[in-house]
């Protein structure tokens, strides 16, 4: 289980502290799959960067299966089984698609279950395996591998970051049915940041965060009609920037 006890965050701008994160205090029990949505600007994805190491909290504790992970760097808690899909992927040249994934599961992975990671995220595989995971890659193609790369490894809490930013309708339907798939099977936990609402209805629960703060928290039935209602009163959301 996940759990932020009063976590903050703050940068020094212009010599006076700005709030990026706001006191959150939140858990995410094994086996949930949560998705974190809100303006943008306003946290999310320093939220989520903080979960994974990125960014250290100004104040507040961080625990993961009852393991104070506040001071972990991120590849202690990469090591403790949690994993990160950035929303800009790095690049690796020299690196393929299918040595990526057997770096991702721990050990040499066999062709078919390599295409079968490539085909989940909506990519012919055949085509990607032997190439390098560098800037010939467009952004949709990179992101679409290192959401593979997190199915290919066994976490116990898999974070995406807006996963359907840069990618197609079709790919896009794919990654859905993958992430259903993905709740239900060998990761623990899943929180994904995210504004669609095909992947919202995928929730066990819903989290908003505005202005740094949890601003509203519950099961998807309890959270998307008001949040449907107020983007169609205010024609979306306005927060800091994140």
């Amino acid at each position: 289980m996940l759990k932020l006890e009063n976590v903050s965050f703050r940068v020094e701008v212009d010599g006076s502290n700005l709030e990026i994160i706001d006191n959150i205090s939140l858990e995410v029990p094994d086996g949930e799959f949560v998705v974190i949505t809100g303006p943008n600007g306003g946290g999310k994805s320093t939220l989520a960067r903080l979960i994974m190491g990125i960014e250290k909290p100004t104040s507040g504790k961080i625990y993961y299966n009852d393991v104070d992970i506040t001071d972990l760097s991120v590849t202690e808690r990469a090591k403790l089984g949690i994993g990160y899909a950035f929303q800009q992927p790095p690049r690796f040249k020299g690196l393929t698609v299918r040595s990526l994934l057997s770096l991702a599961a721990g050990s040499e992975l066999p062709v078919d279950e390599c295409c079968g990671y490539l085909t989940s995220v909506g990519l012919c595989s055949k085509d990607y395996l032997n190439r390098e995971m560098d800037y010939s890659l467009s952004g949709g193609e990179a992101k679409r591998i290192e959401i593979a790369t997190l199915m290919a490894r066994k976490l116990g809490l898999a974070i995406f970051d807006e996963p359907e930013a840069g990618i197609d309708l079709w790919s896009f339907s794919m990654l859905v049915e993958s992430f259903k798939a993905m709740s239900s099977g060998s990761h623990k936990s899943v929180i994904i940041i995210s504004h669609q609402e095909r992947i919202m209805q995928l929730a066990d629960k819903m989290v908003v965060v505005a202005d740094g703060k949890v601003r509203d928290i519950g099961t998807k039935d309890e959270i998307f009609p008001r949040l449907m209602g107020e983007f169609s009163e205010n024609c979306g959301f306005r927060g800091k920037e994140e």
